[in-house]
């Protein structure tokens, strides 16, 4: 391995997680910082070069094999030749490793596709993914042909391959974004179970316009009709049989829990090979069906496996981004010239919106979520990869059989173009999408709302208090009276544990961005912060300081601080309860140039529990022992406070 090749491969993994704490600290796209940061790294380590050269010098003689060799067109001029042997290369390295991460991604994203979040969009989902596929695939194809001059195969198959959006774009825009629970549901779940569907459909048009050429006999449209029910069968066959044997595994304690995660991924990877061997694609219908069969079985618990496959399909996303963006040259997709900026404006502004509108006639759905919906639709590294698979095939056959000569010149030009819709859609769906979201209202990008975890007589005060000052907040509890005078006071609450998976299913936490674990119950707390982390972030999630053990010196589960400390080191719960028991009041107070922060405390003899601030932004501040407070005039105080200053707990 060369020294510039071993940098180039470090680089990936390091400017991929800087990007996202990039795009973390800046609110900004994700997906777009990694585009960038991709070519930026193209401009420095060209890895076309790097693998070509690593290739070359491990095959002095100059011997290219089988698809690279016969790809380079005879009478090629020797820059020509060398450009196509490079990209090659490439391909031949890059594209399995990146089919094996986009598998992995793919079956992460089917582990998030609850049954339940199709309760009210199921309807909407499978018109997405059937009708509006098909008229995609159609406005998409006629557009290819009529602005970019395509042959009119090209243009269909070129059509079929940008049906798909993909879980690496869309996923990292919905973190970005946070839209409401109906509108989320229905974008995740159109974004990963379009990958196969594309895949699928792109496999389809070339056995139907272009396989009989390759075979040198007449057009047979059953073979067409086989390699669906192929792709179908065996993708949800080997996707139940290996969900089916994992559950067992996992059941029957044949896996130790420290594998479960890797064993997990060990047999999507195997799944999604074995089904690509037996039939072309069909191993993103694999991953994706297994990754459903998972999540919506009820005998084994594989949240921590979820929690892992997160964590990986962050990793690969920002890595093969990397990857793609320093690829790019930017020249190449300027070769297209002009059509190819109209075609990337027809793509957005007229074949996606005719598309989602047409496929949603009589749905449901209303103004708002159609036109979000028709405004979101960002191509990634799955569309990128079936073109250079399909381009790389017709360029390869056109040098070998006369029959597909006339498809070599267009067939060269489907890489670049594919690139051009992905930056296009990635930069313009990127810096559009949340604006556009807030605008209609279907998402808040700093929510304030906030989840709280116990019901009692203060805490619905504290809620009362809070949703006053149009802060969104649910609470939970186990305690039927608790959440019955919550529900007769007009908040939103439920009555169930707060580990239960259920609240994330059932509960719409679209303005929550927080939670506050305040039961009675230490342990609970301590387990309703982990259990939220993965949600909400460290940074908040919250609990309040649990009772000193009487246990001797050995701390118990209840101790354990899992969560930020609410209201200070000292305040226990059943100090609040009591402080609010005795007349205690949860009130709230603005500070001005006249009444300081010094003021307020004086006023109540320094016996007011600060539990909150509003500044002037309605930006909501909740106190915490690890939190620099600096109270400034205009800010409101949201305090439990004595009545009369001289009340004392």
């Amino acid at each position: 391995m060369s020294q510039e090749f071993f940098i180039y491969l470090a680089c990936i993994p390091v400017l991929g997680i800087l990007a996202q704490l990039l795009a973390w600290w800046t609110r900004l796209p994700s997906i777009l910082l990694l585009l960038v940061f991709g070519i930026l790294l193209g401009f420095v380590f060209n890895p076309d070069q790097l693998l070509h050269d690593i290739y070359a010098s491990q095959n002095p003689q100059g011997e290219l094999g089988g698809s690279v060799r016969s790809s380079i067109e005879p009478g090629t001029s020797g820059s020509a030749s060398t450009v196509a042997t490079r990209s090659n290369v490439a391909a031949a390295i890059l594209f399995p490793i990146v089919s094996l991460s986009v598998a992995v991604i793919l079956f992460e994203g089917g582990l998030t596709l609850r049954m339940s979040d199709l309760k009210e969009s199921g309807g909407i989902v499978l018109r997405l993914v059937s009708l509006g596929a098909l008229f995609s695939w159609a406005l998409t194809g006629l557009a290819a042909w009529g602005i970019l001059g395509l042959d009119w195969r090209i243009a269909t198959l070129l059509g079929a391959i940008m049906v798909v959006t993909g879980p690496t774009v869309v996923i990292p825009l919905l973190r970005h974004i946070r839209p409401n629970r109906r509108i989320g549901a229905i974008v995740k779940w159109e974004g990963i179970v379009i990958d196969p569907v594309g895949a699928i459909l792109a496999v389809l048009v070339f056995e139907h316009l272009f396989s009989h050429l390759e075979r040198g006999t007449d057009y047979n449209s059953l073979a067409t009709i086989m390699v669906l029910l192929k792709s179908v069968v065996i993708g949800v066959g080997l996707a139940w049989i290996s969900a089916a044997l994992l559950v067992k595994a996992v059941k029957s304690y044949w896996i130790p829990d420290f594998l479960h995660g890797v064993s997990f991924l060990a047999v999507a990877i195997g799944a999604f090979a074995v089904s690509n061997v037996l039939q072309h694609e069909s191993g993103l219908v694999t991953v994706t069906a297994m990754g459903i069969f998972l999540a919506n079985q009820k005998q084994v618990s594989i949240d921590h496996v979820i929690e892992f496959k997160e964590h990986l399909g962050v990793f690969l996303v920002s890595c093969l981004f990397i990857v793609l963006g320093s690829r790019l040259r930017p020249e190449v997709m300027l070769d297209i010239g002009w059509q190819g900026l109209v075609f990337l404006i027809i793509m957005i502004v007229i074949v996606r919106p005719i598309s989602i509108w047409l496929a949603t006639i009589g749905s449901k759905i209303n103004f708002r979520e159609r036109l979000f919906i028709s405004c979101l639709a960002p191509r990634g590294i799955v569309s990128a990869a079936v073109t250079s698979v399909f381009a790389l095939k017709l360029v390869s056959l056109s040098s070998t059989n006369p029959a597909f000569a006339e498809f070599s010149s267009d067939a060269r030009k489907l890489v670049p173009i594919s690139f051009l819709i992905i930056v296009g859609t990635v930069a313009i769906y990127g810096l559009t999408a949340a604006p556009l979201a807030r605008r209609l209202g279907l998402a808040d990008i700093n929510p304030q709302g906030i989840l709280i975890a116990g019901a009692s007589a203060w805490i619905r005060s504290l809620a009362a208090e809070l949703k006053k000052h149009g802060i969104a907040v649910a609470l939970v509890d186990t305690n039927y009276r608790n959440i019955s005078a919550a529900k007769m006071e007009g908040l939103r609450a439920h009555c169930m544990s707060i580990l239960s998976e259920h609240i994330e299913e059932e509960s719409d936490l679209s303005g929550i961005g927080r939670m506050l674990a305040m039961t009675s119950n230490d342990e609970v707390n301590v387990l309703a912060t982990h259990e939220y982390e993965h949600l909400f972030g460290r940074k908040n999630v919250f609990q309040l300081q649990p009772r000193k053990s009487s246990f001797g010196s050995r701390p118990s589960l209840g101790e354990r601080l899992d969560g930020r400390i609410l209201f200070g080191n000292d305040w226990t719960e059943d100090r609040l309860a009591a402080a609010f028991d005795q007349g205690f009041q949860i009130k709230s107070t603005q500070l001005t140039e006249e009444f300081t922060y010094d003021d307020y405390m004086e006023t109540y003899n320094d016996e007011a529990i600060v539990l909150m601030a509003l500044n002037k932004d309605k930006k909501l501040e909740i106190m915490a022992s690890d939190s620099e407070f600096e109270p400034k005039a205009g800010m409101t105080l949201i305090s439990l406070a004595p009545v009369q200053p001289s009340q004392s707990v």
